[in-house]
């Protein structure tokens, strides 16, 4: 898979937030009721200060690297200092070098083979924060995804 290596500056995420594994046998619905959670419980649009319109599945808190739980975030950009609602979490996607990646394709399909193909890449993961940033557009089925891996 292509890439480009781009350094990145601190952004703040405000959503909700689960835990989770890639051995949990519920990992899939888990995230999906926390899309559907943030879309269809009207959180993103409680959301206050957004920088822009893409939303972001961040990862996070990684226990052991790919083999433990890690966070996962459903939400977007917003602005630093910004109050957000009492159900909204917020998360700081650190500085410093990452691999972008470029997805088209169904959002959950596409996104699923991402997944699938990076874990058996040897990139030298930091395990710090990886994030899918969706880019604005109605299409599901032909959508634009910005997929950021953190590296040593």
């Amino acid at each position: 898979m292509e890439y480009e290596l781009v350094q990145l500056d601190e952004k703040k995420v405000a959503g909700l937030r689960i835990r989770t594994s890639n051995t949990d046998p519920q990992m899939g619905e888990k995230i999906g009721t926390t899309w559907q959670q943030f879309y269809g419980g009207g959180i993103d649009a409680l959301l206050k200060g957004k920088t822009n319109e893409k939303c972001i599945g961040l990862y996070t808190n990684y226990e052991k690297a790919e083999l433990g739980a890690y966070d996962v975030m459903v939400g977007c950009e917003v602005e630093s200092g910004v109050l957000q609602p009492e159900q909204v979490t917020i998360e700081t996607i650190m500085p410093g070098n990452y691999a972008k990646f470029i997805v088209h394709g169904d959002v959950q399909k596409a996104v699923g083979e991402f997944w699938m193909k990076l874990w058996e890449m040897s990139l030298d993961r930091k395990f710090g924060c990886d994030f899918e940033e969706y880019q604005p557009g109605e299409d599901m089925e032909n959508a634009e995804i910005h997929i950021y891996i953190s590296l040593n």
